[in-house]
C-alpha cells in the first residue's frame, strides 16, 4: 500500500520534470533557430567589424597553436606601430571556438573553423537560456524560470549580440554573466565554498571573455555592502565574499590583457573596499561579544576614524606615485558624459550614444511594461538574493540609458523580472481552486467577477503572443543583415544584393603586393586584414589616438598637405566608404566630422572644425558649403567622376542621394593620387598613392635595409 501511494505521488513530480525539460528544450531551440535569418537569407559569413578580427585571432590560434597565438605579433596592422594580440584581447572567445573545433575534428566531424565561428553564439544562446533559468529558479520559483528562458531565448535585445555570424565577445560573455550570477546566488543562499570556487571559476571565464566583466566585479561588492546596511550580514555572507574575491582577484589577473588593473584601476576599488569593511564588520561582530558597550563604542570610533584616514592617504599616494589609475573604462562607465566630451573617439561610436525610448520598446517590447512590476513583486518578497536582482535591475537600467551598447546587460534581467510578474499572475488567476478558500455565495453571480479569470488570461496570453510576433520581426528584419553585404528590393519584392564589400577587398587581395599599406578610417580596419589580408594603419581597436588623428588629419587636409602624411606613413592605396549613388547613409561623408574632431584634438593649429561649416553653421556639401571642405582630400576622394554622373532624368549631374544636394566642386583632378577601383555601385572606392619621381617606396627601403626581426622587435620596445 505505501508503495503504491509512493508511485502515486511521483507521477505529478516526473510529469513536471518532463513538461520542464521539454519547454526548456524548445527554449533553446528557438533561440538556436530565429538566430539563422542571415545564413539562410545570404551564407554562413562573418558580420559587422570585430567579429572579422576575432575570426582572423582564431584562425591563427587553430593554425599556430596556443602558445604562438599570445606571443602573436601582428605587423599587419597599426603600420608602423604593429600589435601584440595575445596581450591585448580577452582570449576566451577565440580558445572557445578553438576548443569546440579540436573537438570536433577530434571526433572525425570535419568543419572549417569559420564556420564554428559563425554558428557559436546561436548556440550559446541555448546555454544562456538554460542559465537564465536556473538563476530565475533561485530568485523565484520554476514556472518563472521557463518564462525567463523563453523570454531571453528570442527577445531582439540579445538577439541583436548573437545572430549567426556575429563572432563577437558578447555572444558567449552573457551566459558567463548569467551562471556567475546564478553561482553566487546559489554560494549566498548555502554558504558552500564549493558553490563559490564554481563562481570564480565562472568569473574567470568572464573575464577571459569580455570586458564586460567590470559590472560583476562591481554589482557582487554593492550587493554585499547593502547586505551590511540592511544588516543582514551572516557567515553565509562573509564565506562567499570572502572566498569570491580572493580566488577570483587571483583568476583574472591571469588573463594577460587584464594583469594588474584588478589592483590599480578605479573600476576594481569598489570591490576591494567592500572585502575590507567585510573584514573589519566581521572582526567587530567578534568584538561586540566580548567587550562591555562602552569599550566597544570607543574602540569602533577610533577604527573607523583611523581606517578612514589610512585609505584616504593611500588613495592619495597610489595617485600621485601613478600605481592607481582611473581607466577610459571606468570613466565611461560612471562618467559616461564628461568621458565623451574629453574623448571624442568614444562619442563618435554609435553603440556609445544615449538609448532612445524608441530603442529600449524595439529591444525588448511588452517587457519594458512588465518588469517594474517583477520588481516590485521581488522587493515586497525580499530576501538576501531578492536584493540582488534589484541591485542587478536598478543598475543596469541606469547603464543602458547611458549607452546603447550596454542595453545588452540589461536585457536579462529585464527578461527575468518580467517572468516573475508574468508568473505570478498566471499563478494567481490560473492557480488550483481547491487550494483556495471557497468565495461567498454572493461572488458567484453572473457578471464580471466569474469571468475575471478567463479575461486576464487571455489579455497575457495575447500579449505574449505579440511579443513573440515583435521578436520574430525585428529579428528577421533588422538584425539579420551582415554589414559587408546590402540588400535592396523593388517594387515587385525581388531583392538586389550589393556586395561591393567584399568586391572591393577581394581586389586589394588580387591586385595589390602582399605587403602594400592601405590608409582608411578605422571603421574598416579590421574587415580589411580579415578579407584583403592587407597591412593597415588602424583599426577598431582605438587604442592609439595619436594615429588616429593623424589619419583624420589626412583626410581632412587639402590633397599636397594629405600626401606628404601618407608619403610618412609610406601609404600605397587608400580606401573610402561613399553612398552617394545608391542613398547609402553610413558613408565616410556622414562620418567626416568625426575624423575633423578627433584630429582636432591632437592637430589644433592646423585642423578646426568650424572651418567645415558655412558661415551659418552648416555643413554642406553644394557650392554653399565651406571651400575647405570642397578641397580636402575625403571630399575629392568621394566625388571624384561623380559630377559627370547623372543618375536619373529628374535630378541633375552630381546629386547625392544620400545628402539630397548636387556638389559644389565637380571639377575634381588629382595630382599625388589616381583611381585604381571603384565598386560596382560606387560604395567603395580605392586610390593608388603616386610615388617621388626617381624615389623608391620608403617601406620597401627598411624591408631592404633593416632586418625584419630587429625592426619588430624594436618596435615592441
Amino acid at each position: 500500500r505505501e508503495s503504491f501511494l509512493t508511485l502515486r505521488l511521483s507521477y505529478p513530480s516526473r510529469w513536471q520534470s518532463l513538461l520542464s525539460f521539454c519547454i526548456l528544450f524548445l527554449a533553446c531551440l528557438a533561440g538556436f533557430s530565429s538566430r539563422l535569418f542571415a545564413v539562410i537569407r545570404f551564407e554562413s559569413i562573418i558580420h559587422e567589424f570585430d567579429p572579422w578580427f576575432n575570426y582572423r585571432s582564431t584562425h591563427h590560434l587553430t593554425t599556430n597553436g596556443f602558445y604562438e597565438f599570445l606571443n602573436w605579433f601582428d605587423e599587419r596592422a597599426w603600420y608602423p606601430l604593429g600589435r601584440i594580440v595575445g596581450g591585448t584581447v580577452y582570449p576566451g572567445l577565440m580558445v572557445t571556438a578553438g576548443l569546440i573545433h579540436y573537438v570536433l575534428n577530434l571526433l572525425h566531424i570535419t568543419v572549417h573553423i569559420r564556420d564554428v565561428c559563425v554558428f557559436l553564439a546561436p548556440v550559446f544562446s541555448g546555454l544562456t537560456a538554460i542559465s537564465t533559468f536556473l538563476l530565475t529558479r533561485e530568485l523565484w520559483n520554476q514556472g518563472a524560470g521557463l518564462l525567463a528562458a523563453c523570454f531571453i531565448a528570442i527577445v531582439p535585445g540579445y538577439i541583436s549580440r548573437s545572430v549567426a555570424g556575429s563572432f563577437d565577445n558578447e555572444g558567449i560573455a552573457i551566459f558567463a554573466l548569467q551562471f556567475t550570477y546564478y553561482l553566487w546566488v546559489k554560494s549566498v543562499k548555502t554558504g558552500s565554498v564549493f558553490w563559490t570556487i564554481g563562481c570564480c571559476l565562472s568569473y574567470f571565464y568572464m573575464v577571459s571573455a569580455w570586458g564586460g566583466y567590470v559590472f560583476i566585479i562591481n554589482l557582487i561588492p554593492l550587493h554585499v555592502f547593502v547586505l551590511l546596511l540592511m544588516q543582514r550580514y551572516s557567515r553565509r555572507v562573509y564565506i562567499a565574499y570572502s572566498t569570491f574575491y580572493i580566488v577570483g582577484l587571483i583568476l583574472s589577473m591571469q588573463i594577460p590583457f587584464v594583469g594588474f588593473q584588478p589592483i590599480r584601476t578605479s573600476e576594481h576599488m569598489a570591490a576591494a573596499g567592500v572585502f575590507a569593511l567585510l573584514q573589519a564588520y566581521a572582526f567587530l561582530q567578534y568584538l561586540k561579544d566580548r567587550l562591555t558597550r562602552q569599550e566597544f563604542q570607543t574602540l569602533f570610533f577610533l577604527g573607523v576614524s583611523l581606517a578612514a584616514g589610512v585609505v584616504f592617504l593611500t588613495v592619495i599616494y597610489l595617485t600621485y606615485t601613478g600605481l592607481y589609475l582611473c581607466s577610459h573604462s571606468g570613466c565611461l562607465c560612471y562618467f559616461p558624459y564628461n568621458c565623451k566630451i574629453h574623448i571624442p573617439i568614444i562619442a563618435s561610436v554609435s553603440e556609445h550614444q544615449p538609448t532612445t525610448w524608441v530603442s529600449f520598446f524595439f529591444d525588448l517590447h511588452i517587457l519594458v511594461c512588465t518588469f517594474p512590476a517583477g520588481l516590485w513583486f521581488c522587493i515586497k518578497n525580499i530576501n538576501d538574493e531578492r536584493v540582488f536582482v534589484a541591485l542587478y535591475a536598478i543598475s543596469a537600467v541606469y547603464f543602458a540609458g547611458v549607452m546603447v551598447r550596454l542595453m545588452l546587460t540589461l536585457t536579462p534581467v529585464v527578461c527575468m523580472l518580467s517572468a516573475v510578474a508574468f508568473s505570478s499572475v498566471f499563478e494567481h488567476y490560473m492557480g488550483d481552486d481547491t487550494k483556495r478558500e471557497k468565495p461567498p455565495a454572493e461572488d458567484s453571480k453572473e457578471g464580471l467577477g466569474p469571468n475575471i479569470k478567463s479575461i486576464v488570461t487571455m489579455l497575457m496570453l495575447m500579449l505574449l503572443m505579440m511579443f513573440a510576433v515583435h521578436c520574430t520581426w525585428v529579428t528577421s528584419n533588422a538584425y539579420s543583415s551582415p554589414s559587408v553585404v546590402l540588400a535592396s528590393y523593388n517594387h515587385d519584392g525581388t531583392r538586389n544584393i550589393l556586395d561591393d564589400f567584399r568586391e572591393a577587398y577581394y581586389w586589394l587581395r588580387q591586385n595589390t603586393d602582399e605587403h602594400a599599406r592601405v590608409m582608411s578610417w578605422w571603421d574598416y580596419g579590421y574587415q580589411i586584414a580579415g578579407m584583403a589580408n592587407r597591412t593597415t594603419l588602424v583599426d577598431n581597436n582605438t587604442w592609439n589616438n595619436s594615429h588616429i588623428a593623424l589619419v583624420g588629419k589626412a583626410m581632412s587636409s587639402n590633397e599636397s598637405a594629405a600626401y606628404k602624411i601618407m608619403r610618412s606613413l609610406d601609404v600605397d592605396y587608400v580606401l573610402i566608404i561613399f553612398g552617394g549613388v545608391i542613398g547609402y547613409s553610413g558613408d565616410d561623408i556622414n562620418k567626416f566630422l568625426w575624423m575633423v574632431r578627433i584630429a582636432e584634438g591632437e592637430h589644433p593649429k592646423d585642423i578646426r572644425e568650424s572651418d567645415y561649416f558655412t558661415p551659418q553653421g552648416e555643413f554642406r556639401v553644394d557650392k554653399a558649403g565651406s571651400p575647405t571642405l570642397l578641397n580636402c582630400l575625403m571630399y575629392k576622394m568621394s566625388y571624384y567622376r561623380f559630377g559627370e554622373m547623372q543618375l536619373d532624368f529628374r535630378t541633375p549631374p552630381g546629386f547625392d542621394r544620400t545628402r539630397n544636394a548636387e556638389i559644389g566642386n565637380k571639377d575634381i583632378k588629382f595630382k599625388h593620387l589616381e583611381e585604381a577601383f571603384t565598386s560596382e555601385h560606387w560604395l567603395v572606392r580605392i586610390y593608388k598613392v603616386k610615388n617621388l619621381d626617381n624615389r623608391e617606396p620608403l617601406g620597401h627601403k627598411l624591408r631592404s635595409v633593416v632586418p625584419k626581426q630587429k625592426y619588430t622587435s624594436k618596435k615592441v620596445a
